[in-house]
């Protein structure tokens, strides 16, 4: 199945499938909260069938919008919004350490009837203005297949510390609170995913024996209200994450499917992590869309389908 992309300049990038669904609207424009730690993020993503798999601003973490890439703790600065998590004091709202990710233009842009590839520049700025480091996203849309309902956005990060110390990457985990080591790439999912069962290889569906797990992927399936139909979302590693010759810091995934739906791909789950002045550090992540309840077979069959 073929895409059209449009591009809102200074504003959003969309991808609609031939079928004239939107599955993807990247809005990359100045986010209007500072407490919401502004930076760009992927909402609404939708599934070929048109099911909305994204959730934005919920009422219970306004700061939580889509497909966003975030950073929890990083050197006492908050990444990723909302209220900041203290040892012995708990969550507290301290806008003082809330960051944001600056836009800074994109670099490669090449759109074609069957895939979209963008590069964009990004600078994390901490919350008193000093630039902290220089991004390099890409994101790409592939594999629109009607034939299995799917297709994929991969997402891709290269992070290069500005400053002239450290930049300690860490999360609640490694502040102190148990099993609550989010970070790094976040979906959050819209209502009806709340309950979804969640799996990987050789798992049995159990959101909770998958916190600070390790796996090549992990998927998440849900049946939709309004509709009388099923959406899984793939989330899976690119191999060179999981090796330890090539990645910077192990990951583990953060999952909930109950009290709220999310998933996150956590660099700093259990320890902190430090990259050094100058330095750069890489990964690349999948997340496939798809209609239907999808098991592991289905699920190990596309994945081995789609090249890195």
């Amino acid at each position: 199945m073929s895409i059209r992309v449009s591009h809102v300049h200074g504003e959003h990038i969309a991808v609609e499938a031939a079928n004239g669904t939107e599955i993807l609207r990247y809005v990359y424009r100045p986010d209007p909260e500072a407490f919401e730690a502004k930076k760009p993020y992927a909402h609404p993503v939708r599934t070929l069938g048109g099911r909305t798999v994204t959730g934005y601003r919920p009422n219970d973490h306004r700061w939580h919008k889509g497909l966003q890439m975030t950073a929890s703790h990083l050197s006492g600065q908050n990444f990723w919004g909302g209220n900041c998590y203290v040892h012995g004091q708990g969550y507290l709202p301290l806008p003082e350490r809330v960051g944001s990710m600056r836009h800074d233009g994109f670099t490669a842009f090449t759109a074609s009837e069957a895939r979209l590839d963008v590069t964009e520049a990004l600078t994390w700025v901490e919350n008193g203005g000093a630039e902290w480091a220089r991004e390099e996203r890409g994101l790409a849309v592939h594999s629109v297949d009607e034939a299995t309902g799917s297709w994929a956005l991969d997402w891709s990060i290269r992070l290069t510390n500005l400053r002239a110390e450290p930049l300690a990457f860490g999360s609640p985990t490694t502040a102190g609170r148990d099993m609550a080591g989010y970070t790094g790439l976040q979906w959050r999912g819209p209502r009806d995913f709340t309950g979804g069962a969640v799996f990987g290889p050789d798992t049995d569906g159990d959101a909770d024996k998958l916190m600070g797990s390790q796996s090549p992927w992990l998927a998440f399936t849900t049946e939709h209200d309004d509709v009388d139909a099923h959406s899984t979302l793939v989330f899976a590693h690119a191999p060179e994450n999981l090796d330890p010759q090539h990645a910077i810091h192990e990951s583990h995934w953060f999952v909930r499917s109950e009290p709220f739906p999310t998933v996150a791909f956590s660099w700093a789950f259990f320890e902190e992590f430090e990259l050094p002045p100058g330095e750069s550090f890489a990964y690349r992540y999948r997340l496939v869309v798809a209609d239907g309840a999808w098991d592991e077979e289905r699920v190990s069959s596309c994945l081995e389908g789609l090249s890195w």
